[in-house]
């Protein structure tokens, strides 16, 4: 009788790992791991505006930085917010503008592109402070 129930389950379960060997295989895709970094530099400015501008020219102010993507092909990344820290520690800073750039050579087209120019002619007469950094991302 142990030898029947013995070979009664080796039967089942050859039977069970055929029919697994018959179904459908589900592909599995790994990420690849890229072996090349891509450098980026990050050009991160903070703007604390005069005391009293009015919403408009703020709103003024945002939308010709947010217009300086599509007239300067260095930038390579774009995006910004205004601060909503809870800290407390902002000293006055409310606008943070974060542009990327592929190479120290595409900040140097940046900076002094006519483009660029013209945004800190809409800028300036509200500026009350800028602060600027740039750094390579580690």
């Amino acid at each position: 009788m142990k030898l029947s129930t013995f070979v009664l389950s080796i039967c089942l379960l050859l039977t069970a790992c055929s029919q697994n060997a018959d179904a459908p295989k589900e592909t599995v895709k790994k990420a690849s791991v890229e072996t090349t970094a891509t450098k980026q530099l990050r050009h991160v400015v903070l703007f604390k505006f005069k005391e009293g501008t009015a919403e408009a020219d703020i709103k003024k102010v945002e939308a010709a930085f947010a217009a300086l993507p599509s007239k300067i092909p260095a930038i390579k990344g774009y995006e910004w917010g205004t601060d909503n820290s809870p800290e407390g520690l902002a000293k006055g800073f409310t606008h943070c503008f974060f542009l990327t750039f592929d190479s120290e050579e595409g900040r140097a087209i940046y900076l002094p592109h006519p483009d660029h120019k013209a945004f800190g002619t809409v800028l300036t007469p509200y500026l009350e402070d800028v602060l600027v950094l740039d750094y390579w991302v580690k």
